[in-house]
């Protein structure tokens, strides 16, 4: 069964550094290196809002162009935009920001219908994950970008074994302008993508992809100044069975599944997941990212 694209708007700005593209080689060794720190981050679903671990560092910090102390803290949001589902594996996907940037890419994964969540991927710094697709339990698919001062370096993430391993993949050439504003895949090997490349590209703003490979590589096909529809995907690419919504008393996220008329909580998430007052090194539940 397919489980259709979530996707929702972006609003907090980009800061402008940009994350290093990585080889496959380095890809699979960062794989292997974070296996061991992503155990360690697994959030337990007790009933209550989990927190998304975030470490104040002071390299963080500094790159995001922040200055925190005890007197003026910086809080850290999380955002979430997108939930996917497939039998009892959930995917949930967004950043984490300031007031004032995006300071990473988020990608929440359950394997056992929302009982516990893990970080399959590394952040990216500067960048958002927002929108997600199932295609069946072992295929599915994350897309997002990097943004400042204009959209650019636009990604898939994809997986062929149900989330045991993440692999990214850059779609068009590396640092062009772009965003992705839909993608759909009608088989586990075969999709279509456009990109926003924006009002100066040269032959045309909306820019159209298509993978054989599951992902693996993408092909140009063509470009329009008018937003086009993809060939294969359903007219409707939302699932209405899942949604994320924020708690009544705005300081949660909430993921839910519709339970005949009703919605059933499935999982919720805490919106302010830290207040940084300086370098006060990462928390328990943070996966630190190994240097390259």
């Amino acid at each position: 069964m397919q489980i259709p694209v979530t996707t929702s708007g972006r609003t907090h700005p980009y800061h402008p550094n940009v994350r290093p593209r990585l080889s496959v080689p380095i890809i699979l060794i960062l794989a292997a290196l974070h296996a061991s720190a992503q155990e360690a981050a697994v959030l337990t679903n007790t009933g209550q809002p989990m927190r998304v671990g975030y470490g104040c560092t002071e390299d963080d910090l500094q790159w995001a162009g922040m200055s925190c102390n005890e007197g003026e803290p910086c809080p850290i949001y999380l955002e979430l935009t997108a939930v996917v589902s497939n039998g009892r594996k959930i995917l949930a996907a967004g950043n984490l920001h300031s007031t004032s940037a995006t300071l990473s890419s988020l990608l929440l994964q359950s394997d056992d219908s929302g009982a516990t969540w893990k970080e399959p991927v590394t952040r990216f710094r500067g960048s958002a994950v927002e929108q997600l697709q199932f295609y069946d339990p072992m295929h599915a698919w994350a897309a997002g970008e990097t943004e400042y001062p204009l959209p650019r370096d636009p990604f898939i993430l994809l997986t062929t074994d149900g989330g045991g391993l993440w692999q990214e993949r850059t779609v068009g050439e590396e640092g062009n302008a772009g965003s992705v504003q839909r993608f759909w895949f009608d088989s586990a090997e075969h999709g279509e993508l456009v990109i926003d490349a924006g009002k100066t590209s040269s032959g045309g703003r909306y820019l159209t992809y298509e993978s054989e490979t599951s992902g693996e590589s993408w092909l140009l096909r063509g470009s329009d100044n008018r937003l086009p529809a993809l060939r294969r995907a359903p007219v409707a690419t939302e699932d209405p069975d899942w949604r994320i919504r924020t708690g009544k008393d705005g300081k949660a996220y909430q993921i839910e599944k519709r339970a005949g008329n009703a919605w059933e909580a499935v999982a919720s998430f805490l919106i302010e997941v830290a207040s940084c007052k300086g370098d006060t090194g990462p928390l328990p539940s943070q996966p630190v990212e190994p240097k390259p």
